[in-house]
């Protein structure tokens, strides 16, 4: 087993996905040759498009498409080849537009195209143990001014807070409704966002006063989980392999990525940060944290953070979640559900 795959394990306890299936409502007059596609495309790969014509049809011209985008044409019935290099990384959909007699028809098929990197396995060092309230079902944690936040969840006792991580004394907190359950909050341009699980609702605050400023209704029929930001875009999870990347100026999702680790999908990808050009996730119900390429969506770092859980004492303590990075210390701040310690760490390789 490659070392990828093993590290994969770590994160999911998955089992490998290959697909190399039709997309559903393909024609019988022209098909995709799929006869020396492999399992699986990496991105340092090409596909060779051609199509098989059972009917003998004359064919003038072929367009080649790579997710209903245009990307080449030949003459007759001539190969198309396309490199994969700038595409994300998950399931891609060919599309071939044979042109015939005054006619047209289509083949599809389906591709998935995975990782080559391989994740480093990276280690922690606990620098620091402070307490952390056991009523705290932890969803966003977020350092704004050296200051800690803490989102929770759970309906009914949901809330925002602005405490001192090294006392545990709260200087502020905002009770979210009882019809919402909070998730992952992240700050950007002076605000505060925020999100709720399966509400589809988003709150923006003034990042000083945490006053609310403005409700909004999720741009895409999906969950809220977590949420980070790059200084320009925020990005948003939703329980899935995806990551999204929404405009914090009007709250559309503009793109998104897949995560994976080599050939697998990382699903249930939690709560986010972003550090150093990269984002850093938890995986629900995983002792891990994944390292992130923000473009790509392949997974170049795993730390296994299960030796954590021998430090909380609590016997109701829940899932390892939290992750919020303090620039002034540089260091990584991580807990997890009503977990009764917050540890600060170091990471190397």
């Amino acid at each position: 087993m490659k070392k990828y795959n093993f590290l994969a394990v770590i994160l999911l306890g998955i089992t490998l996905i290959g697909c190399n299936g039709a997309k559903k409502g393909e024609n019988s007059l022209f098909t995709i040759d799929d006869s020396t596609f492999p399992a699986h495309f990496t991105s340092n790969e090409a596909v060779s498009i051609a199509i098989l014509n059972p009917n003998s049809k004359e064919i003038d011209s072929i367009v080649y498409f790579v997710n209903d985008k245009k990307v080449g044409s030949t003459k007759g019935a001539e190969k198309f080849k396309f490199e994969l290099k700038d595409q994300k990384l998950g399931y891609q959909y060919l599309k071939a537009t044979a042109y015939f007699g005054g006619d047209s028809s289509d083949a599809t098929k389906r591709v998935e195209l995975v990782s080559n990197v391989e994740p480093k396995l990276l280690k922690y060092k606990i620098v620091n143990k402070y307490p952390h309230d056991t009523k705290s079902f932890t969803e966003g944690l977020e350092f704004y001014n050296d200051t800690l936040y803490e989102n929770t969840g759970q309906k009914g006792s949901s809330y925002l807070r602005k405490y001192n991580y090294k006392t545990g004394k709260i200087f502020k907190q905002v009770n979210m409704d009882s019809k919402y359950f909070g998730e992952g909050i992240t700050f950007i341009n002076g605000k505060l966002f925020q999100l709720t699980w399966q509400e589809k609702t988003g709150f923006i605050y003034d990042a000083k006063t945490l006053k609310l400023e403005k409700t909004f209704t999720y741009d895409k029929d999906i969950e809220g989980w977590g949420m980070t930001n790059d200084g320009k875009y925020i990005y948003q999870t939703d329980k899935t392999e995806k990551i999204w990347k929404m405009d914090p100026a009007t709250q559309k999702m503009i793109d998104y990525i897949n995560v994976y680790s080599g050939e697998s999908k990382i699903k249930a990808i939690n709560e986010l940060e972003w550090i150093n050009g990269k984002i850093y996730t938890n995986v629900w119900q995983k002792d891990a944290i994944a390292v992130v390429n923000p473009t790509s969506g392949a997974v170049e770092g795993i730390l296994n953070m299960s030796g954590l859980k021998k430090f909380v004492k609590n016997t109701d303590a829940d899932v390892l979640n939290g992750i919020a990075y303090n620039p002034k210390t540089k260091t990584i701040f991580v807990t997890g559900k009503y977990w009764d310690t917050l540890f600060e760490i170091t990471v190397s390789e």
